[in-house]
């Protein structure tokens, strides 16, 4: 019995001086690990590391899909690194889409600056959900999941998403299957799409 309070006694007196490390801002010199970057020494830390100033401006949204993506993850945002966060800013223009995608490693919360935006997602039992967005509301996509942003009618629409990790990840469906080296016949087959019709895909979008 004696023992057991003296180890529980040691276990206190350990938890009770142990550091607490108020932040780890990235040094992006280091590898990217799961765990994300190493620390910049505390020495060389300054305010602008909690500050990124990127999603400011408005994006070129000339290109195919008529939108783009400005994200603020850990490797343009530092001070991101270990608070399990991010940001971006997604800028669309007239009939403006950012095709289905998903985000393996966060959740994501969409909020919504200006005009109007179709939303939503598709669940693992193949139900979508799906709204139509106006200023100040938001939408959340559960991690993982396929999903979809479409700006509704001639307006540009203006929305922030937050993303519950630093480096949530992305995949496009549509450039995975033609803009990948991912074969002709082996999309076709696993699709069932017509072969001509993948071809032509392949053609835009440079697969």
């Amino acid at each position: 019995m004696f023992l057991h309070i003296v180890f529980l006694l040691f276990l206190l007196s350990s938890t009770s001086h142990a550091t607490v490390q108020d932040f780890c801002v990235a040094d992006l010199k280091g590898a990217d690990t799961p765990a994300g970057y190493p620390c910049k020494p505390p020495a060389n830390v300054t305010s602008d590391d909690f500050v990124y100033t990127g999603l400011a401006e408005a994006a070129n949204v000339t290109n195919i899909i008529n939108a783009a993506v400005t994200p603020a993850f850990v490797a343009q945002f530092p001070g991101l690194n270990g608070l399990e966060l991010s940001a971006a800013r997604l800028d669309l223009g007239p009939s403006g889409v950012i095709p289905l995608h998903t985000h393996p490693g966060a959740n994501e919360l969409l909020i919504v600056l200006q005009g109007h935006i179709l939303a939503g997602f598709i669940s693992s039992g193949n139900i979508v959900y799906q709204k139509v967005l106006k200023k100040g509301e938001l939408m959340v996509f559960p991690q993982g999941l396929l999903h979809f942003q479409i700006a509704v009618g001639k307006r540009k629409a203006l929305a922030f998403p937050v993303f519950s990790s630093a480096n949530p990840g992305l995949q496009i469906l549509d450039f995975a299957l033609f803009a990948s080296n991912f074969s002709t016949p082996l999309v076709t087959q696993t699709t069932f799409l017509d072969p001509d019709l993948v071809k032509k895909l392949k053609g835009v979008l440079g697969g």
